[in-house]
């Protein structure tokens, strides 16, 4: 369940930025370029193509329904496994856009964050299958929204860096 941290954090932050949520168009999300895209059926892209060096090796990550609907609860299933253990003093810088518009810009304590889903750091070592569940309000502005969270150690190594791009129609 340590992975969903991550996970309910870049989703959860879309659905309490500004009621946006991951849902438009009628085909499934995916992200927008192969060779950055995270396994399974999501718009999750790494953000860079080199992640070797990653504490969070993702496995997969799928989005039920895909593409969620409104207000449908969206399940986020994943599977990933971290390299090391996770200690206090991790962190995330979050942001959520729409269009060219800064709706978050946020430091996070990730050991903060990760209470929200009854978590305590430090995060432990291995591998890690979930299942997280995020409610999706009925409304939601149409345009182009973006979310990036770049997660790393208290010592300022690279957990992860995700990011996802959804576009809803008018």
């Amino acid at each position: 369940m340590k992975f969903s941290t991550l996970l309910a954090l870049l989703f959860s932050s879309l659905v309490a930025s500004e009621s946006l949520s991951f849902f438009g168009s009628q085909k499934p999300l995916q992200g927008q370029h192969d060779s950055l895209a995270v396994p399974g059926e999501s718009p999750l892209e790494f953000c860079l193509e080199k992640h070797d060096d990653d504490l969070l090796v993702i496995e997969y990550v799928n989005l039920t329904p895909n593409p969620p609907k409104p207000g449908a609860t969206l399940t986020i299933e994943a599977a990933g496994v971290f390299k090391e253990d996770i200690e206090e003093g991790a962190y995330v810088n979050l942001q959520v856009k729409y269009g060219l518009i800064r709706l978050v810009n946020t430091k996070a304590d990730l050991c903060e964050q990760i209470k929200q889903v009854e978590l305590d750091c430090p995060i432990k070592a291995g591998e890690t299958v979930l299942t997280n569940e995020v409610d999706i309000p009925k409304e939601v502005p149409p345009g182009k929204y973006t979310v990036l969270a770049d997660v790393y150690t208290k010592d300022d190594r690279k957990i992860t860096c995700l990011t996802a791009e959804v576009t809803f129609p008018k």
